[in-house]
């Protein structure tokens, strides 16, 4: 029994077992002596799922919206009776699936990739590291420092509460059917932030906001956010393109918006 990769959900199964096993070894032991609950995005054909299952300090749960991928994986690996949800991971209640915090672990659908970080975010104090393969653009967008090009808004947004490590790079021939795209391997280790000090709901308006027209400086790119105010002239950062901007920078400017 073979699961046909559909390109409707951005399949690409992973068939090379060496990098199957090096994503799962780069998921970090536990700290203490209990089992780290663990959620695999994607499953798909179980690559990762036969490595993740051999971990004994793993408490593993897996989501798959794809019919015929559950069923190959229930039949090809019993132990993920129980553990294997038939959803959509961003229409997941987390809640639900674990109480408490939880690591994520897959071979991201790259079609979704952003949507995925998005809905992590969203969960961020209960998910404290994320070992991804990832498109290799959309990689280096999101660990790339200030002053670049592919410096964006998951940049600014995903540095803000993680450590972002760019692991290896993927070629498209691990996979079947391969790629048009080079692939890589990311790690996010949240960092100790609890607030940014700042209101948040701004904060994403605002970089948003500054990278959706990245070639204007902040005067012109952040005119809806400038409009009403009479002391625009006291924010600042405004000579700037918003790709000059570190976390901080952002904050900084949030905190004179609010």
């Amino acid at each position: 029994m073979e699961v046909r990769a559909k390109k409707s959900l951005g399949q690409h199964f992973l068939t090379d077992l060496s990098i199957a096993r090096r994503i799962v070894n780069t998921l970090s032991p536990p700290s203490s002596a209990s089992l780290t609950p663990v959620l695999e995005i994607g499953p798909g054909m179980g690559v990762l799922t036969q490595y993740l299952l051999q971990r004994p300090d793993i408490d593993l749960k897996a989501v798959e919206l794809d019919g015929e991928s559950v069923d190959y994986l229930l039949t090809h690996f019993p132990g993920m009776q129980g553990r294997l949800l038939q959803a959509d991971y961003l229409r997941l209640d987390m809640h639900r699936v674990f109480p408490g915090s939880y690591c994520i672990v897959g071979n991201f659908p790259y079609n979704i990739s952003s949507q995925i970080f998005f809905k992590i975010l969203d969960d961020k104090d209960r998910v404290p590291e994320v070992v991804c393969m990832i498109q290799k653009e959309v990689a280096e967008r999101i660990a790339e420092k200030p002053g670049s090009k592919t410096y964006g808004i998951l940049s600014v947004l995903l540095q803000a509460w993680y450590d972002i490590e760019y692991c290896f790079t993927v070629g498209p021939g691990a996979f079947a059917p391969p790629p048009k795209v080079q692939s890589a391997v990311i790690r996010l280790i949240r960092n100790c932030r609890t607030e940014l000090g700042c209101d948040e709901k701004l904060f994403k308006q605002v970089v948003k906001t500054a990278f959706n027209q990245r070639r204007k400086t902040l005067r012109n790119a952040l005119k809806p956010l400038l409009a009403e105010r009479p002391d625009k002239d006291e924010v600042p950062f405004l000579d700037l393109r918003a790709e000059r901007l570190s976390v901080e920078d952002f904050i900084v400017l949030t905190q004179s918006l609010s």
